[in-house]
Parts: C-alpha cells; structure tokens; sequence
C-alpha cells in the first residue's frame, strides 16, 4: 500500500529514483491509481489512515520529500499558506478539477509553486450534461419517466402538466469559456438565441453572434433559461441570487453545471416553493453531497450528484492528463495546462 505506516516514518515502499515521489489528496480509482504507479511514488492520504497533519509532516521528513501534489476541489483540505508550510518541498500543485477556488494561487504564486488544473478535459462532456438537464427539465423527462415507474399512466391517464419546447427558447449563459461556449453551440442547432454574461465581451468566432450583457440580472430578464458555466471565485460566489432570479421569472428555467456556491441556494429553493421560477436542472450544490429537502420531492427540478464531468472519455483523458503535467513539471518542461498565478 502506498501512504505511511506512521507519522515518523518514511514510505515502506522505496522505488528508483526514476519514480519521483507525488502527494496524492484525492480518491483515486484503481485505473488512476495504476497509471501513476507506472511514473510515480504515490504517498497516498487516503490509503495512509493518517490524520491530514501527521501524514504531511511524515511526508516532509521523508529522504526524498514530494515535490509535487495531485489534489481535488469540493474537499476539506485547501492549498494554502499552512498546507505549504507544512510540506515546503511542493512546488506543484496539480488539481483534477477545472476550477481552482481551493487552490491560494497568490500564496503559490509567492512562494513559486506552479499549478495546473484539467483544462478542457471534462469541457464537451460538462456542455452535453447541462443541455441534457435542459431538456429533462423542459419537457419533464424524469417526472414521466417516475409517473409510469409508479404504474399512475393506466390508473390517472396521460401524463400532466406538458412541456415546453426547446427550440426558439432565449437562453442566458453565465460564463462564455470553454463549457459555455460548447454550450451556446449546442443549442444553436436546437434553434435557441444565445445571450451571455461574461467578463468581457467576445468578439471572437460564433460569440461575435450572441447578445453579450454586462450585468447577471439584466440578462436574467432577457432570458428564459438562464445556464451557469462560470468558475467560482468572489464574484461569482451567488452571482445568481434573489434579485437575478425574480429578473428570470415565473416561466424561467435555471441550469447549474457550474459549482454549487455560484447560486444562493436557500433564494434558489425559495423561489421554487413560491413558483417565482419554473423549474431548475441542478448538477453541483453549495454543501455537497448535501442536497435540500425541499428539492428532493420536486418533479420541476432535476438533480444529479456532479457527474456532469464523469464519463469513461473523460477519465481516461484526465489520467493522461495529470500524468502529463506531472512528467512536464519534473522534466523542466512547460506544464500542459498551466493556471496563472499573481501575487496578491
């Protein structure tokens, strides 16, 4: 097993030095765990059974200590100040996930610490869940899908209340990146109007189609479905609010495939109980794995446990990936998906 047997102690396992030692702070599956043993010497947290500080300090006191780390968003353990203080022998910090909120990229910027993130790994398959929820939404897939589990099609008749369609629909994305813009693509071919709000206006390719708004709430009142695709930092953290969603009104959809805090929640469930929105396909939640009650029994709201990201594709390409920005960082070459970094 690879991780520590006790605090003082280094690896039981000693590779070649060809094997450069790797912190590993995420689950891995065994696919993912194999193909890093093919490179690295994995000091593995979870397989240790080592509280998180005393698994840091003995990988810190090991002959060879780590250079690099491969962690994971929506997690306890952050990379910041006291996480690098206690194993100041990183300087790689490699996240499976897109986005970076629990990554200080100041403080790793500071101290050199180069940082790498999936890049556009999990980008078509994120943009095909959030027109997937889109559409179980609008025509209520999953609601009559459970009315005819239940036996109710030959005891009430037909199901109730009908869909709406898609096409022709006005549809606000939040954040026209990578999945944004996959997004907005993909229902074009459904004869939706795109709208955006992004940091700034995109004058490039198929964007220099689509009605670019400054502010969420605005372009929450132009739209009747409104997507969240954006990365999660203090601006955006409840970007979608009460305001925004009053602005989307009675007869507008919400999508998130961007990360739970990006919408306040608690207005979120509000306006649903109330039919201030009608209805909400939802993929990531503020306090995962923890879902609202109030969601639970609403066959206007589809929930799924943030697997937009997880298809057999994407984790084949996500371990090809990491194996590659840690091989990059260790041969002192450029990593293949590098996030900047700014001292504060």
């Amino acid at each position: 097993m690879d991780g520590f047997s006790s605090p003082a102690m280094a690896p039981t396992v000693r590779k070649p030095a060809a094997h450069p030692a790797v912190l590993v702070l995420r689950r891995l599956d065994a696919p993912f765990a194999a193909a890093l043993r093919e490179h690295f010497l994995l000091l593995d947290f979870h397989a240790s059974g080592e509280p998180l500080p005393a698994f840091l300090a003995a990988a810190a006191a090991a002959p060879e200590p780590p250079r690099a780390a491969v962690v994971v968003g929506g997690g306890a353990i952050r990379v910041d100040a006291p996480f690098l203080d206690a194993v100041p022998s990183v300087r790689c910090v490699v996240t499976t996930g897109t986005g970076v909120d629990h990554i200080d990229l100041a403080e790793c910027a500071r101290r050199g610490v180069a940082v790498a993130n999936a890049g556009k790994v999990y980008s078509t398959d994120v943009a095909d869940h959030a027109v997937g929820l889109l559409l179980d939404v609008q025509r209520r897939v999953s609601a009559a899908e459970r009315y005819v589990r239940r036996g109710s099609w030959p005891a009430q008749g037909d199901y109730r209340p009908l869909g709406s369609k898609l096409g022709g629909k006005r549809v606000g994305i939040i954040g026209l990146g990578n999945i944004g813009s996959l997004v907005a693509r993909r229902l074009e071919a459904f004869g939706c109007v795109i709208l955006y709000n992004s940091r700034r206006r995109k004058e490039e390719g198929s964007a220099r189609r689509y009605t670019y708004f400054p502010d969420v709430r605005g372009l929450a009142a132009a739209s009747d479905v409104l997507v969240v695709a954006c990365a999660l930092n203090e601006e955006t953290r409840h970007v979608v609010g009460r305001e925004v969603l009053e602005a989307l009104g009675k007869d507008g959809v919400l999508i998130n495939v961007g990360r739970g805090a990006n919408v306040d929640e608690a207005a979120l469930v509000a306006a649903l109980k109330e039919g201030r929105i009608a209805g909400a396909g939802l993929d990531v939640f503020e306090d995962e794995p923890k879902v609202p009650a109030e969601l639970l029994p609403m066959d206007n709201v589809v929930l799924t446990p943030h697997v937009a990201v997880l298809t057999q594709e994407s984790r084949s390409d996500l371990r090809a990936q990491t194996i590659g920005n840690l091989q990059a960082f260790f041969s002192g070459q450029p990593l293949l998906t590098p996030v900047p970094c700014h001292r504060a």
